[in-house]
């Protein structure tokens, strides 16, 4: 049964790394299946709540940032409207377990997640 609720766990971890493309990073516009909400032009937006209407989460973020960042926030989805790749990193607890991970999130790109926590943000120059 414990390998099974590790195996969840895992699996669930996979998927937040998944997320679709950008058409083209510097025109801000998305592929996403959902838009920027609002999330400032030139920020990363990170928001607290599940809203997946087409234009993008409409509810106060829980964190908006275009700097070095380090904290911790509760996340469900987030919006890179930067021209910039962002490394987020996030913990995520699974029936008393915390996994941890840093994901590449390009311009122009969003994703929803399981609830986890947003712990640090940096800038990367390096292609995701």
């Amino acid at each position: 049964m414990l390998g099974k609720s590790i195996a969840l766990a895992v699996s669930v971890a996979g998927m937040l790394i998944a997320a679709p493309a950008a058409a083209s990073a510097s025109s801000h516009a998305s592929n996403d299946i959902w838009g920027p909400g609002n999330c400032p032009q030139g920020m990363l937006c990170v928001w607290p709540n599940w809203n997946h209407p087409p234009e993008g989460p409409v509810e106060t973020p829980s964190l908006v940032t275009n700097s070095e960042w380090s904290g911790n926030v509760t996340a469900f989805n987030f919006y890179n409207r930067t021209t910039r790749n962002a490394e987020m990193s996030w913990s995520y607890t699974y029936f008393g377990t915390t996994y941890t991970g840093t994901d590449c999130v390009r311009p122009g790109e969003g994703n929803y997640y399981v609830p986890l926590t947003v712990t640090k943000v940096t800038w990367q120059t390096r292609i995701c």
